[in-house]
């Protein structure tokens, strides 16, 4: 097996891995085990499995498993709600309304209730539908055309995993020192 061909199977490899931990980690928070969830959800969240950072910024926002972090729980849902996670998008827009680890900003929270709805079906989109038109009460016209007009225009960001690279074998590069100049 040439170094190139190694090279490619763990970045397959890598690629799968969010795939394989997070359902175990979300096996282990319905059961209840919240450290267990945290260790197992974390990774597969930093790699960039937006399902995973929707669940990773409710543990942070109750403290399940983790400490209660306000700001953490923001993070994790804005990387799961750019991505299009409608959980985290709902999450996140509730974050804005209530002024939960963030100022209050209507817009905002309009903003991802109106995508949570647009990307749900049944109770939940109605659930979206509701929220989103109470925070569209607490807005002016302006504010609402905005809201309205950066919900049109958004579009799922993914997040693109960086693979790690290996490093290389360490080899001592010369390095030319210059001759000392006379001084007069």
């Amino acid at each position: 097996m040439t170094l190139r061909s190694l090279f490619a199977m763990l970045l397959l490899l890598a690629a799968l891995a969010p795939a394989q931990s997070a359902p175990r980690g979300e096996s282990a928070y319905r059961s209840g085990d919240y450290p267990r969830a945290a260790r197992r959800i974390g990774p597969a969240a930093e790699r960039g499995d937006a399902r995973a950072q929707g669940y990773l910024g409710f543990m942070y926002q109750y403290g399940r498993g983790v400490p209660q972090s306000y700001p953490l729980a923001i993070y994790w849902y804005r990387r799961g709600a750019e991505q299009g996670n409608p959980v985290a998008q709902h999450l996140l827009g509730l974050m804005y309304d209530k002024g939960m680890g963030v100022p209050t900003d209507h817009v905002a929270a309009h903003i991802w209730l109106s995508l949570a709805a647009a990307r749900t079906k049944g109770a939940e989109h109605e659930d979206n539908v509701r929220l989103r038109d109470a925070v569209a009460n607490k807005m002016s016209l302006g504010q609402l055309a905005d809201a309205q007009y950066l919900a049109n225009i958004w579009v799922p960001k993914r997040e693109v995993p960086i693979p790690t690279p290996v490093p290389a074998l360490a080899v001592p590069v010369p390095v030319p020192v210059p001759a000392p100049v006379p001084v007069r």
